[in-house]
C-alpha cells in the first residue's frame, strides 16, 4: 500500500509544480492572477491514509502593481473589488482584469482577442449594458446665444459729441473703446460680433450720471436689432444703473446669401461693467463653438468616458461598468486572462467603479500580475523537496519489498 500513498504525493507534488511554473511564466501578464494549490488527504475504511489528492486551485484575487502606459484605452482596476465585463462576437459574457484595450476596424473597444468592452451609455440605465464605442464624425457646432462683457470705462476720457463727429466704425474717433468677440453661428462659421463704446456728454439730472453708447457691428455689417445705439449709465459712484443690463442682439443670415445659416440671437449681459478712473479693461465669455474632430479619449476614477475634440469640447460616452462576485473562486478560468460566471460565483454584481463597494478606475494605465517572484521560488524548492521526499518513500517501499523476496 506504500506505492499508493508515495504515488499520490508525486501526482500532487507535480501538481503543484505546474500551478508553480504557471504562476512564474504569467509574472509578466498584465492581470494575471496568481494560483496556488491545496490540498486534502484520502482515507477510506482504516486508519491508515491512501495519500493525498489536489483538492482544488484557489487563485489570488489581490491588486497588482498599478503602471502607467500613456495609452488612451488602457485601463487599470485600482483595487481588489471588480472585473471588467466583456462581451465577445458570439455575445458570451466574460470578466477580466487585463485593462490592455484599443479601438478595433468598427470602433469598439476590444482586447487582444476580440472581446467588447461594455458599459452604461450615456443618459442610459443601469440595466442598459452595451459595448462601448469611440465616436467618430464631428462634434455638432453650437451658435452663439449668450455672451457676458464685464468691462471698465475710461472715466476720464474725452466726450465725443455725436452732433460733430457721428458714429463711423472706419473712423477711430468717433468712439472711445472697441471691443471684439468671436461667435459662431448654426453651421459653426465664424464671426467677429464688434462693440463700440462712445463716451457722451452727462445726463442733465438730477442726478447727472455719465452716459455711454454701444454700437454693434458683425463683420463690419450693421445687424437686424437694435439699429441704433445702446444707451449705458453709470452713476457718481461708477456703478451701471442704466437697466436691464442685458442687450438682446437680433442677427439675420450671419453667413450670407451663401450660407443657409440660422439667424443670431445674442444675449449680450453687461451685469458688473463699471465706469472708473483706469484705463479700459474687458472680460467676456461667450458660449457657442465651431464643429470639432474626435481627438481622445478619456476616462475617469468613477469610471466616466468623455470623448475631446479638437474645438476644445468634451462629450461624454457613458460609463464603464465594472462586476464582482460573492465567490470569486467559483469563476472558471476559460484562458486569455478571463473567466466566466459558474453556478459556484453567483450571479455577476454590476455598477460604476466606486460605487457598491467595486474599486475605481485609472486611464492610461495597466493592472500588472500579482506574482511575487521570490514566494514562488521559495515554494518551487518546497514542492521539489516534496516530490524527492515522496520519491524516497517508493524507493523504500521497494527495498522493503526486495528483502521480503529475497527472504522468501
Amino acid at each position: 500500500m506504500g506505492f499508493g500513498q508515495g504515488l499520490s504525493g508525486l501526482n500532487a507534488a507535480a501538481q503543484d509544480l505546474d500551478v508553480i511554473g504557471n504562476n512564474i511564466a504569467n509574472s509578466g501578464t498584465v492581470g494575471f492572477k496568481s494560483g496556488s494549490a491545496t490540498f486534502a488527504d484520502v482515507y477510506a475504511n482504516s486508519r491508515v491514509g491512501l495519500g493525498v489528492q489536489v483538492s482544488g486551485i484557489n487563485q489570488d484575487f489581490s491588486i497588482g502593481s498599478v503602471t502607467g502606459t500613456g495609452n488612451q484605452f488602457d485601463i487599470a482596476i485600482d483595487g481588489a473589488n471588480g472585473l471588467f465585463r466583456l462581451q465577445d462576437p458570439s455575445g458570451q459574457v466574460l470578466y477580466s482584469r487585463n485593462g490592455q484595450f484599443h479601438a478595433d476596424k468598427d470602433n469598439y473597444i476590444v482586447n487582444a482577442q476580440g472581446q467588447r468592452l461594455t458599459g452604461y451609455p450615456a443618459g442610459g440605465s443601469a440595466t442598459d449594458l452595451q459595448p462601448i464605442k469611440v465616436p467618430v464624425g464631428n462634434i455638432s457646432p453650437t451658435a452663439t446665444s449668450t455672451t457676458t462683457t464685464q468691462a471698465n470705462l475710461d472715466a476720464n476720457a474725452a466726450v465725443i459729441d455725436p452732433a460733430i463727429t457721428p458714429f463711423n466704425p472706419a473712423v477711430s474717433g468717433s468712439y472711445t473703446h472697441v471691443l471684439p468677440i468671436t461667435v459662431y453661428d448654426s453651421l459653426g462659421n465664424q464671426h467677429q460680433l464688434t462693440q463700440y463704446f462712445a463716451k457722451r456728454a452727462p445726463t442733465a439730472g438730477p442726478p447727472a450720471q455719465s452716459q455711454w453708447d454701444v454700437y454693434y457691428r458683425l463683420d463690419g455689417a450693421t445687424i437686424t436689432s437694435p439699429a441704433g445705439a445702446t444707451k449705458m449709465l453709470f452713476d457718481d459712484s461708477g456703478r451701471l444703473t442704466s437697466a436691464p443690463p442685458v442687450v438682446n442682439l437680433s442677427i439675420a443670415a450671419p453667413g450670407g446669401a451663401g450660407s443657409p445659416a440660422a439667424a443670431l440671437a445674442i444675449a449680450v449681459d453687461y451685469t458688473g461693467t463699471t465706469q472708473f478712473g483706469g484705463a479700459f479693461a474687458a472680460n467676456f465669455t461667450p458660449n457657442g463653438y465651431a464643429s470639432g474632430e474626435y481627438a481622445s479619449m478619456s476616462i475617469g476614477a468613477d469610471g466616466s468616458i468623455v470623448a475631446s475634440y479638437t474645438n476644445g469640447q468634451t462629450q461624454s460616452l457613458g460609463s464603464l461598468a465594472l462586476a464582482n462576485f460573492n465567490n470569486l473562486q467559483g469563476l472558471q478560468p476559460v484562458g486569455g486572462n478571463a473567466w466566466i460566471e459558474t453556478s459556484a460565483s453567483g450571479q455577476a454584481i454590476l455598477g460604476r467603479p466606486g460605487s457598491n463597494g467595486l474599486a475605481s478606475i485609472k486611464g492610461q494605465s495597466v493592472e500588472g500580475s500579482n506574482v511575487d517572484m521570490s514566494k514562488e521560488l521559495v515554494k518551487m524548492i518546497i514542492a521539489q523537496r516534496t516530490y524527492q521526499a515522496n520519491a524516497q518513500t517508493i524507493k523504500t517501499q521497494d527495498q522493503i519489498m526486495q528483502t521480503l523476496i529475497t527472504g522468501l
